[in-house]
């Protein structure tokens, strides 16, 4: 059965709502019921929190690498990796704050924006 297999207003709307749902609740449900069961040194939330991590990462780097848009034209990749090794660097010599780490390297962007670079 595909999106268009029924041509009514509400199985689009009802098909929207289910693969919607599916996507994301279902997961949510799954987590919070099986998240109270599971000890936190698991090797099970070991691996998930390990693979939650590297996607984050691999979507860091490829906003660095390959970014699209304005970041894209007017950026070299120099300048964002410096910005990102510089913003790293704030959030190790401040305690891990995400906060420093992401205004940092905001700043080391924007100024290298400003000077052309």
């Amino acid at each position: 059965m595909t999106y268009q297999s029924i041509d009514a207003l509400w199985w689009q709307i009802a098909f929207i709502l289910i693969a919607g749902w599916i996507a994301t609740d279902l997961w949510r449900v799954m987590g919070v019921l099986l998240g109270n069961r599971i000890r936190e040194t698991s090797e099970v939330l070991v691996f998930v929190r390990a693979v939650a991590t590297a996607l984050v990462a691999a979507v860091i780097a490829q906003l660095i690498v390959f970014p699209s848009g304005a970041l894209a034209e007017q950026t070299s990749l120099g300048l964002r990796l410096a910005a990102g090794g510089a913003g790293f660097a704030a959030f190790l010599a401040f305690g891990q704050r995400v906060a420093v780490g992401v205004f940092g390297a905001l700043g080391v962007l924007g100024v290298g924006m400003a000077l052309g670079l």
